[in-house]
């Protein structure tokens, strides 16, 4: 049926990142917003839901591995290249269907629970999770990864794809919650008829490629030294001509950030991935006055630890600043801005991101009992933005809907049993270790 709901402030994130007072946002009975504006405004009669405090659009998690909450914790001393060479990549040869799906579980209600609603996937046994996500009630964008690896064959992981988005759409399930994609790990990862096969096979379905770049210093010494550059690589082979989204993307030159302005590439910034593992901190600010989409990303719990993503909303905004020495790189409304309208742009969906009608109804309710909003919500604009992008971040999340169905309420999952959870996830991630 159709619903209203209404809150003391709505944060629609439209490109100003306005704030209305007293505003409401309206949902038909198709999931999809039809209103977001002041109560005063508000067109017809609908069953009301008054909420306490802030009202603003899901997040969305532009880069993530959630199925490696079985592996949080591992290596985590080591930097990029040793990490996955001496620790995940053995340990995910050990990985069953089953697994994944159990920390794809876990990794989704804990995005859930911080308010994040989308997050863009690329990890083993595709299926696995589109089916936990399902589960959950969240949504993603997903990817199996296409890898060359000793008794890997990429062939069969590209037509895999091929044959999953031919059967069953680009997007499927309540409210579009599944969205199928092309995940090639890396350029130092595949041949370059693989990158080619991907390209090809993207632009016939319109699909998105998500790919790793230049994430680490020393990772593509060979790519660069015949092509220049990543990005050069990857335009020379079409995966730029088509929806294309660059993971971390910390090791650009001018050149490779005015090539991505002019493909309309979208990134995922990782911030806290980057500086955990070392990996540099990406030009933010010059992506951002090339009119590059960017997002926020969270990149696996292996090597962050969370998925939670108003770190990396702080993250984001403090890297900015430190890196240029500029206090005004990025205000709290930009960073929040990353975390929701950018994350939509970077993925080049126009339905999610916004509280704008037409785009799904992904909500997220902050409650305002709490020390960040203990002075009201009669504050100015901008300092009811500060204060939730610094100081409250996930933990005054207590409800959220996907598609203007709940899925969170007071905190804690709806669809299921957060105990059973993570007592899934614990059992696989103990036989992982042995």
């Amino acid at each position: 049926m159709p619903q209203r709901f209404r809150a003391p402030v709505v944060l629609p994130c439209d490109p100003h990142c306005s704030v209305i007072r007293d505003g409401v946002v309206d949902v038909g009975d198709n999931g999809r917003i039809t209103f977001c504006g002041p109560a005063s405004e508000a067109p017809g009669d609908a069953p009301v839901t008054r909420l306490t405090g802030i009202l603003l659009p899901g997040l969305v998690n532009t880069h993530a591995h959630s199925p490696m909450t079985l592996l949080r914790g591992m290596g985590g001393d080591l930097p990029l290249l040793r990490w996955l060479n001496e620790i995940i990549w053995p340990a995910e040869a050990k990985l069953r269907a089953d697994d994944v799906r159990a920390g794809m579980l876990l990794g989704s209600v804990e995005m859930l629970r911080h308010g994040v609603t989308t997050s863009a996937e690329m990890y083993f046994f595709a299926e696995q999770m589109a089916d936990a996500v399902l589960e959950t009630g969240a949504r993603a964008v997903i990817g199996g990864p296409i890898i060359d690896l000793p008794g890997i064959d990429w062939h069969r992981m590209v037509e895999a794809t091929d044959r999953w988005i031919d059967t069953d759409g680009l997007r499927f399930g309540p409210g579009e919650r599944i969205e199928l994609s092309y995940a090639p790990h890396s350029a130092y990862m595949l041949p370059v008829e693989a990158l080619r096969m991907v390209a090809e096979s993207a632009a016939a379905r319109d699909a998105l490629v998500q790919i790793h770049v230049a994430e680490a210093a020393g990772e593509d010494a060979a790519q660069r030294a015949e092509f220049g550059s990543v990005p050069r690589m990857l335009d020379e082979l079409g995966v730029l001509r088509g929806r294309a989204l660059a993971a971390h993307a910390v090791h650009l030159s001018d050149e490779d950030i005015a090539l991505f302005a002019a493909r309309g590439t979208g990134v995922a910034h990782c911030p806290g991935s980057n500086a955990k593992l070392a990996s540099g901190i990406a030009r933010l600010t010059d992506l951002r006055k090339a009119a590059v989409s960017v997002g926020l990303g969270t990149d696996g719990p292996a090597s962050n630890d969370d998925l939670d993503l108003w770190e990396e909303v702080q993250l984001s905004a403090m890297l900015a600043r430190l890196s240029t020495k500029d206090s005004t790189a990025l205000r709290a409304a930009d960073a929040l801005l990353l975390a929701t309208r950018g994350g939509a742009d970077a993925l080049g969906r126009d339905d999610i991101g916004s509280l704008e009608a037409g785009r799904w109804a992904d909500l997220v309710h902050v409650d305002p009992d709490g020390p960040a909003f203990a002075t009201g919500l009669d504050e100015p604009d901008e300092q009811i933005i500060s204060n939730l992008a610094w100081a409250s971040g996930s933990r005054q999340v207590r409800d959220v809907w996907v598609a203007g169905e709940q899925v969170v309420a007071g905190g804690e999952p709806i669809r299921v049993d957060r105990g059973k959870v993570q007592a899934a996830a614990r059992d696989a991630a103990v036989r992982l270790r042995a």
